[in-house]
């Protein structure tokens, strides 16, 4: 059964290079991402491992967990980590979960038969303080995931669950935001006593909130 965004993320027990990791404990009242790789040793997997290392900072600041998973065994982990801190630049520094029963891949329904039937494709989600899905991205094996547009998400997904709007195409940190429908004038007045701009009654665009 597929999962869904809002769905509680499932929880599961699996060892990784940083020991044995209990999902729900290890993410308690964090952000969180999970994503999965096709196979260890394979090209885009190792530029897509190595650039989210390179965003540990990024991932802090906004406490945000991550967790790449793959269903290949935990000591085939340790010599790819050495491919890609070579390779990239950048040294593991998050676990890399070792799903080697599929059990994992099978709960978050990462394998896509008619892709194939034992590779996971390239699924992520991001999950909430709460452990409900708030995000869930899949990719086809060939193509790379964009973690800069991860980070773009998660900035929407953490300003719109605090305040009560909802960000435009192409948002980025520190554009205007939009009031959301469901926040009347005399409501957004209170919240906004310097005003906004309106398009629209249903189209009221602000300043993104600060706080």
């Amino acid at each position: 059964m597929a999962i869904l965004i809002g769905d509680t993320a499932p929880d599961f027990t699996l060892e990784s290079t940083e020991g044995t990791i209990h999902f729900h404990d290890y993410i308690d009242g964090s952000w969180a991402v999970l994503f999965s790789h096709p196979k260890n040793f394979t090209p885009v997997c190792t530029t897509e491992l190595g650039y989210t290392a390179k965003l540990k900072d990024e991932f802090a600041k906004r406490g945000v967990k991550v967790l790449g998973l793959s269903v290949d065994k935990l000591e085939d982990h340790a010599g790819w980590a050495r491919d890609i801190e070579e390779t990239q630049g950048s040294a593991l520094n998050f676990p890399l979960l070792a799903d080697t029963q599929g059990e994992v891949a099978r709960k978050y329904d990462m394998i896509h038969p008619n892709a194939d039937n034992t590779l996971t494709v390239r699924s992520l989600f991001v999950i909430g303080p709460d452990k409900k899905v708030k995000l869930k991205i899949e990719y086809p094996a060939s193509t790379g995931r964009n973690f800069d547009e991860i980070i773009r998400v998660i900035d929407s997904l953490q300003l719109t669950a605090k305040h009560q709007v909802a960000t435009p195409v192409n948002w980025k940190q520190g554009e205007d935001v939009i009031i959301v429908p469901a926040v009347t004038n005399e409501a957004a007045k209170a919240k906004y006593p310097e005003g906004w701009k309106e398009l629209k009654p249903y189209l009221r665009i602000v300043p993104q909130p600060r706080g």
